[in-house]
């Protein structure tokens, strides 16, 4: 067994339950499996695949089958049990289940030594019209193919695509798009609509300034300070921010990426562990989008800080299971942050926000953090802590 500070086993063969597989749901299964390789583990999910969702934008260039993983295979490479099916628990159920250290599961009750919840934050809905995609149909369908069989559907002499938001997500598949028009010579036009003066606003100055600096090059539209109403057949819905005058633009299709839901957030400590009435559950632990501790470490919605909960969380339960029990505290900050523009651009800062890095060097950090958890995938831990 791999060696864990202030951890000493007391050779129990634990049973957790780990509500979620995304990055912080396998993060904490693979470190859960490389300090104890007995910890008998079952992932619950309603997906058949684990999704690498950040790099859903690069289904414009690459298949989106190298994005999947199904649960199947991670199963049977770390002899874990898969169930596909969605959980929903609220404080009176996480209370009940701390009581009773049991899960009911349709016919089936799983009991477990620690629940770990990891289930995430779902996107924002989207219109469900035919000329409306959101970041769920990039899961099911690669970009490439969506926007191909989109454009022959709608062969239009003038053509044109809004894509709704200016968040990392928004930019991300912006410039993506952006790019695959141009290798498929199609003239369609395409703009952004943004309900913020400037896009990515949550991440240093320099990042707006130089993203939109590269659309203009780009000959992209920018419309700032204004909110999506919809999308009526051909045209696009919208209106001003201040004034509220509503106006319409010829829209053929619009791609909404409007970020994540922040409902159902479980309140942890600066332990993982759960926050119910004031008082921690000792075995229920949470992490992931759908966590927000009380602890000096970040927590933002980002995969990176997904990933070091769910590392802690694991280091976690094997020390409140050990002796002599002490808990380590969530101490994470983002070491850097990197948001690509296409296939050859990027933007990001890295080791502190007024560090900005731009162009091939960015790219190159962002591949190497991405390459960080395609390791952790296969079981292979590059991560310092």
């Amino acid at each position: 067994m791999a060696f864990l500070p202030f951890y000493i086993s007391k050779h129990k063969r634990l049973k957790v339950v780990i509500v979620g597989g995304g990055y912080a749901g396998i993060a904490a299964l693979t470190t859960l499996l490389r300090y104890a390789p007995d910890t008998d583990i079952t992932i619950i999910d309603p997906r058949e695949q684990h999704v690498k969702i950040t790099h859903l934008h690069e289904t414009f260039r690459y298949p989106l089958t190298d994005l999947l993983v199904p649960f199947a295979d991670i199963a049977n490479r770390y002899g874990c049990r898969y169930i596909s099916a969605s959980v929903c628990v609220d404080q009176d159920e996480l209370r009940r289940c701390q009581e009773e250290k049991q899960l009911i599961l349709d016919n089936e009750v799983l009991r477990f030594d620690y629940l770990f919840i990891a289930s995430g934050c779902a996107s924002r809905d989207a219109d469900p019209t035919d000329n409306v995609l959101d970041l769920q149909d990039f899961t099911t369908v690669a970009g490439s193919e969506l926007l191909t069989k989109w454009l022959g559907k709608h062969n239009q002499s003038e053509q044109s695509i809004s894509v709704v938001g200016g968040g990392a997500t928004g930019i991300q598949f912006l410039f993506e798009i952006k790019q695959f028009l141009h290798r498929i010579k199609s003239n369609a036009e395409l703009r952004l609509i943004h309900s913020g003066e400037h896009v990515l606003e949550q991440f240093p100055h320099g990042f707006s300034t130089y993203v939109q600096s590269r659309m203009h090059d780009m000959d992209i539209a920018f419309y700032p300070n204004t909110y999506y109403r919809g999308q009526q057949s051909n045209k696009v819905l919208l209106a001003e921010k201040q004034t509220e005058k509503q106006f319409e633009l010829p829209s053929s299709l619009s791609i909404l990426l409007l970020g994540k839901k922040t409902q159902n957030i479980f309140t942890a400590n600066a332990f993982g562990q759960v926050i119910v009435d004031k008082s921690p559950l000792s075995n229920i632990f949470v992490a992931g989008d759908c966590s927000y501790y009380q602890s000096l470490g970040s927590n933002t919605l980002t995969a990176q800080s997904a990933v070091r909960k769910g590392k802690l969380v694991a280091r976690n339960i094997l020390r409140h299971s050990g002796f002599p029990g002490l808990l380590e505290p969530y101490l994470h900050h983002d070491l850097g942050y990197v948001v690509s523009l296409g296939p050859a651009d990027a933007v990001g800062w890295l080791g502190s926000e007024g560090n900005l890095i731009t162009g091939v060097p960015a790219l190159a950090i962002k591949e190497l953090v991405e390459a960080q958890y395609d390791l952790l995938l296969v079981g292979i831990d590059t991560y310092l802590v």
